[in-house]
């Protein structure tokens, strides 16, 4: 087995990767207040990373109405573009790439965060029970909040929904990113759409798995129509449980799924395991059939380290390797992998929302 595939280069689409280490989307909560905008300081955080080959921005909201966690940035004004186009020039300046991660909660949102109170959307009037929401309380305290029941899209909406993602890929491409990933993962609005236990519409919108797919392919059609299949990405969670995310037909969504984002020659899919969120493991009988059906370039998440990304990489089942917490704690996590070197230990407390701390001052092997 090679000890270095993980440091070779890698082509998405028509852009060269220095290696294929991945920094997967890591929501922070530290964007401006108000108006949800990316920061100096966040600019500084994403440079400090950029010898990753790929950096995937944290989950980025497309409209108000897609969110459903406080002190996240956006991607729906001038304002929060031109904060974009500051961190991506960061990133670029020390040689990074940068996706910026298209982001609708759906139902998993509380009404203290959408405009005027109203109830949050989703394919289903279904609210998820088991799942919270991040809200600022009126006297700025942050506090988790039950997500409350949604309204059920209608059929007349969803063109709208889908054009909120295309211009929010069309501000993506504007401020500079090198890629978008369409977030069709972890229980939010997409995946919703997709899940047998989420979506009981009656429309061509529900029923059969054709049906539940049809949003997510409406949505990456339009904006590989915009911005170029070579622009874009997508990222799928196959056998997540969380947010009381319920589908029957889990697997063989992923592999229809994969078989026409193909067709359409979308550059890259990434997938998230979903062993972290109790999920059912994905097999290697799995890895291989998704391998055959999604001929661009295949990521996958999920708990990796050195050793283990790989093993994985050497399956040949995967091209590259997205790694979460450990590049919170480590912004030179490529060097330290590469040096055999430890690691620093991310501290949990300021994960989400804050300043300085637990975010730009971990210590790196040069000083």
């Amino acid at each position: 087995m090679s000890a270095d595939k993980l440091f070779t280069p890698i082509t998405i689409g028509k852009t060269t990767l220095a290696n294929r280490m991945v920094m997967a989307p890591l929501t922070r909560s530290r964007a401006s207040q108000p108006g949800d905008v990316p920061t100096e300081m966040n600019a500084i955080y994403y440079a400090q990373r950029a010898s990753a080959g790929l950096i995937i921005s944290e989950a980025t909201n497309i409209t108000n109405q897609g969110k459903g966690y406080s002190l996240t940035p956006g991607i729906y004004t001038d304002a929060q573009e031109a904060g974009w186009k500051n961190v991506v020039a960061a990133v670029h300046a020390k040689g990074g790439k940068m996706a910026l991660q298209l982001w609708h909660v759906g139902r998993i949102s509380n009404r203290a965060l959408q405009e005027n109170g109203v109830a949050p959307v989703a394919p289903s009037a279904i609210q998820a029970v088991k799942s919270t929401s991040f809200v600022i309380l009126p006297d700025g305290t942050p506090t988790r909040a039950p997500c409350d029941a949604p309204r059920a899209l209608e059929t007349a909406e969803l063109p709208g929904i889908v054009a909120d993602y295309v211009a929010a890929a069309e501000r993506a491409m504007r401020a500079g990113f090198d890629f978008v990933e369409i977030h069709a993962a972890n229980g939010y609005l997409l995946q919703q759409f997709m899940a047998t236990g989420s979506n009981k519409r009656s429309d061509q919108y529900g029923g059969n798995m054709e049906n539940r797919a049809r949003l997510v392919l409406e949505v990456v059609e339009a904006v590989v129509a915009k911005v170029g299949a070579d622009k874009v990405g997508i990222r799928l969670s196959p056998n997540f449980v969380a947010h009381d995310i319920i589908d029957d037909e889990a697997e063989a969504m992923a592999m229809y799924l994969a078989a026409e984002f193909s067709r359409i020659g979308v550059a890259y899919l990434h997938i998230a395991e979903p062993d972290w969120a109790g999920g059912q493991p994905l097999s290697d009988t799995f890895r291989a059939d998704l391998r055959q059906q999604f001929k661009g370039v295949l990521m996958t998440c999920g708990g990796y380290n050195a050793e283990t990304a790989e093993a994985r990489l050497a399956s040949g089942t995967v091209d590259a390797i997205a790694f979460g917490r450990p590049f919170i704690a480590n912004a030179d996590l490529v060097a330290r992998y590469q040096q055999g070197a430890a690691l620093n230990t991310p501290d949990q407390a300021t994960f989400y929302g804050g300043a300085e701390a637990g975010y730009t001052d971990y210590p790196t092997l040069v000083a």
